[in-house]
């Protein structure tokens, strides 16, 4: 299983909302992620700068994005979130954010 850690840049003054959405994710959108492999997917905001940490895990990073990106209902997430986020040059939230590199992992 490939575990996954991004960053991403909320726009300060978005937070409220941008926490109030991922409090009522579409069903439609929870039962994408799991069928196109996003597994243990967390979120994580730091409200005193905006700076947010996703964490998955996947079989395949790759695939699980072309999966997503296949879909109509991704189509329309992302469309909605891409507002939220700083400098994503025109890319969606999804195809945007920084990987991190794993340093240290304890089994």
């Amino acid at each position: 299983m490939e575990r996954v850690c991004f960053r991403l840049q909320v726009k300060r003054e978005m937070m409220p909302e941008y926490i109030r959405r991922h409090a009522e994710v579409w069903p439609e959108m929870l039962e994408a992620l799991r069928q196109t492999g996003w597994h243990n997917y967390s979120l994580y905001l730091d409200e005193s700068d905006g700076t947010l940490i996703g964490y998955l895990e996947t079989p395949d990073l790759v695939a699980a994005k072309a999966g997503m990106a296949q879909l109509e209902i991704n189509a329309k997430w992302q469309a909605e979130m891409a507002d939220f986020f700083v400098a994503l040059d025109g890319k969606a939230p999804d195809e945007g954010f920084l990987r991190l590199k794993e340093v240290f992992y304890l089994a």
